[in-house]
C-alpha cells in the first residue's frame, strides 16, 4: 500500500472544503439573479413552445383542413385526428385530440401544417388535475385561439423573418 503525501495533505488542511468556502464568500455579496417567479417573469423568445392552440381565419372558418400532416409527424403520437367531408367538398376535422401528458413540445406539428392552423403559444403556465384532463379537444384548442390570437399573430409576425 502506497501513501499519497499530496492526498494526505490535502485531506487533514481541508482544501477542498477552502477552496468551495471561497467560491461561497466570494458569490455572498455579487448582485443575486433570482426572480421571485408570481410578480417577476422572465422573458420568454416568440419561438417559445407552450400550450397548443388551432386557428382560425378573419371570417370565423377555423383553418385546420384535415391534412393530417402534424398526426403523422408526431414523434409521441400525441395527436388524433378525424375528418369527414363537407357538404362544399372540403375536408375538415370532427375530432382533433392532443394527449399532453404524451407530447414532448416539440413543435414538429406546428412546422408540418400547411395553412398555419396549429400552433404553440407561450402560455407555460397550466396543469392537470385529474387524469382525464390530460386530453386536449378541438373545442378547447379553438378557444385557446380565439382568445390569445393577437399575441399568437404578434409572435408569428416577429419570427417571420426566420422562416
Amino acid at each position: 500500500m502506497r501513501i499519497d503525501i499530496k492526498q494526505l495533505y490535502k485531506t487533514f488542511t481541508l482544501k477542498d472544503l477552502r477552496s468551495g468556502m471561497r467560491v461561497t464568500a466570494r458569490r455572498l455579496f455579487s448582485r443575486k439573479i433570482t426572480l421571485l417567479y408570481p410578480q417577476e417573469k422572465t422573458p420568454k423568445s416568440p419561438r417559445f413552445r407552450g400550450l397548443h392552440a388551432l386557428r382560425r381565419y378573419a371570417n370565423g372558418e377555423e383553418r385546420c383542413i384535415a391534412c393530417k400532416l402534424c398526426e403523422a409527424v408526431c414523434p409521441a403520437l400525441a395527436i388524433t385526428i378525424d375528418s369527414e367531408p363537407r357538404d362544399d367538398h372540403t375536408r375538415r376535422t370532427t375530432r382533433y385530440d392532443i394527449d399532453l401528458f404524451k407530447c414532448v413540445y416539440c413543435g414538429f406539428c406546428e412546422e408540418a401544417c400547411p395553412v398555419d392552423a396549429i400552433v404553440m403559444t407561450d402560455i407555460h403556465e397550466f396543469h392537470m388535475e385529474k387524469a382525464d384532463e390530460r386530453w386536449i379537444d378541438k373545442s378547447h384548442l379553438l378557444a385557446i385561439g380565439d382568445q390569445y390570437e393577437s399575441q399568437i399573430a404578434a409572435a408569428r409576425k416577429q419570427d417571420a423573418p426566420y422562416r
